[in-house]
C-alpha cells in the first residue's frame, strides 16, 4: 500500500509541473505577459506615411490641392523640391509651404492651411468579425477600432489586444487595454480566448 502511495505521489509532481507549464504557456500565448505600448496622445496628432491632406492657398486657387504623403514622408508641392511632413502637425506643415512659398518669392505672405482629409490606415487581425485594414479615426480606442472591423467573435479574447505600433524610428510591441487609444498605423491583433 505504502508502495503504491509513493509512486502516485511521483506521477503527480511531473503532472502538477506539467500544469503549470502549460498555465505559463497559455499566458504567453495570450500576451498577458506584454508590456503596455507607450500611451498616445489624439491630440498631439503628427502627419505620417499615406495621410491625405488638403493644402489650402487663400486666394491662389492654383496653389490648393489634395496631396498625399509619400513613402520618403514628403509631399509634392509645386515650386518645391518636394516638403518633409511626416513627424510634423498640420500647422508646422502650413508653417513650410508659406516658407517656401515666401522663398521662391511667388507669393508675398501667403496665407496657408492644412487639413486632413484622410488618416492612414489601422489594421486588425485575430478574433473579429473582418479583419483587415480600416482608416484611422480621431480619438479611435481599441474598442472602437474593434467595432469598425465588425466587433469581436464568440471566441475572442476582449481584455486586450496585442500591438505593433511605430514610435519615431522604431517598432514597440506590447498590449493594449480596451479604452486605451490606437495610433495612425497600428496593427492589432486580438486573441482567442483558451476557455
Amino acid at each position: 500500500m505504502a508502495s503504491s502511495h509513493f509512486s502516485f505521489r511521483r506521477m503527480a509532481r511531473p503532472t502538477a509541473l506539467m500544469g503549470c507549464l502549460a498555465l505559463s504557456l497559455a499566458a504567453c500565448a495570450d500576451g498577458s505577459g506584454l508590456s503596455p505600448v507607450p500611451p498616445y496622445d489624439p491630440g498631439q496628432y503628427k502627419l505620417g506615411i499615406d495621410d491625405q491632406l488638403r493644402v489650402m492657398t487663400y486666394g491662389q486657387d492654383q496653389l490648393t490641392s489634395d496631396f498625399r504623403i509619400d513613402s520618403n514622408g514628403k509631399v509634392a508641392f509645386p515650386l518645391t523640391d518636394g516638403l518633409q511632413a511626416a513627424g510634423l502637425t498640420t500647422k508646422e506643415f502650413a508653417d513650410e509651404v508659406r516658407e517656401a512659398l515666401e522663398k521662391s518669392r511667388m507669393l508675398r505672405d501667403p496665407k496657408v492651411s492644412v487639413e486632413i482629409t484622410a488618416y492612414r490606415m489601422i489594421s486588425v487581425l485575430g478574433e473579429v468579425a473582418r479583419p483587415g485594414e480600416y482608416p484611422y479615426q480621431p480619438g479611435m480606442t481599441m474598442l472602437t477600432a474593434i467595432a469598425a472591423a465588425g466587433g469581436f467573435t464568440y471566441r475572442s479574447l476582449e481584455s486586450r489586444a496585442y500591438v505593433v505600433r511605430q514610435e519615431g524610428d522604431h517598432t514597440v510591441v506590447g498590449k493594449l487595454k480596451p479604452q486605451d487609444y490606437v495610433k495612425p498605423g497600428d496593427v492589432l491583433k486580438i486573441y482567442e480566448r483558451h476557455f
